[in-house]
């Protein structure tokens, strides 16, 4: 995915403000409807139950159709951010690599906006999980030749996704691509904690798929809701889901603040300044 030259890509901003809005609708959703349902002594919920949910509140309908729309333009902006590299990730092997998560990660989210699409519009009810599909994917690819093999790929894959959230989170690098004001400033530590819980998630779905290749089983794979019920049966499992969920609101945070201060590095130019450039020219000024 070689580097290419760059056209007047301003316009892909706008798209990107949308996708991470509405990223955030969803997690929020998601977040709220499982502490809800824990609260009232159920099980914390997944995607599609949760939009299946929203669907028979007041005006969830139009949440519905944000979440759509936010989902379409997340999946072009990702799309658009790979091709054109507008984050600045480079040509070398690592940058080829974030790359193509980016795009794949955009295109996972198109599911979303199949599921938002398909209660607005065909009528599609709360049948199935959000695991159900992933499920039938890694059943068809056991049946290849070293099926196994490549399911436990995917895991470790997964597994990597969940370990570069944690990073981002740990070494703080989202910093260099948020605008210095006083909300990203004194908010840090919960956009963090939203990295941190959004990590764990992911790494449980990636766990689950290395368990699902070791035992030759398709169906021990799940998604987010089959993640909160594997968390469910551990020691204080209850507990830890409320936990994650608590942060996952903190997620959803973390999309509206970069649906409202992110700066894209190849179309801003150097003209704003970013949270970690002033945060280090505080820190230079102090010595």
């Amino acid at each position: 995915m070689a580097s290419m030259p760059n056209p007047d890509l301003s316009w892909s901003v706008p798209v990107m403000r949308m996708g991470y809005a509405g990223r955030g609708l969803v997690y929020l959703v998601v977040a709220g409807f499982s502490l809800y349902a824990i609260w009232r002594g159920g099980q914390a919920q997944g995607t599609q139950s949760a939009l299946a949910d929203l669907e028979n509140t007041t005006g969830g309908g139009i949440v519905l159709v944000l979440i759509f729309i936010g989902m379409l333009a997340y999946a072009a902006w990702r799309v658009i951010d790979a091709i054109w590299d507008l984050d600045d990730h480079g040509t070398e092997a690592k940058g080829i690599a974030a790359r193509i998560a980016i795009a794949v990660t955009g295109l996972i989210h198109l599911s979303i906006a199949g599921a938002a699409f398909s209660l607005l519009f065909a009528g599609g009810g709360s049948e199935g999980s959000d695991g159900s599909t992933l499920r039938s994917t890694l059943s068809a690819l056991m049946e290849w030749p070293g099926g196994r093999f490549v399911v436990a790929a995917l895991g470790l894959v997964v597994l990597g996704a969940a370990g570069a959230y944690a990073m981002k989170g740990w070494k703080e690098t989202y910093r260099r691509h948020l605008v210095a004001n006083h909300f990203t400033t004194h908010w840090n530590g919960a956009l963090r904690a939203g990295l941190f819980a959004h990590g764990a998630v992911i790494a449980i779905v990636g766990g689950l798929i290395l368990y699902a290749a070791w035992w030759a089983n398709a169906g021990a794979a799940g998604g987010l809701q089959d993640a909160f019920s594997w968390l469910t049966r551990q020691p204080y499992g209850q507990v830890l889901v409320a936990a994650i969920c608590v942060g996952l609101v903190g997620f959803a945070l973390f999309c509206f603040v970069n649906a409202a201060f992110r700066v894209v590095p190849k179309v801003a130019g150097g003209s704003i300044e970013t949270l970690a450039a002033r945060l280090q020219a505080s820190a230079r000024a102090a010595m």
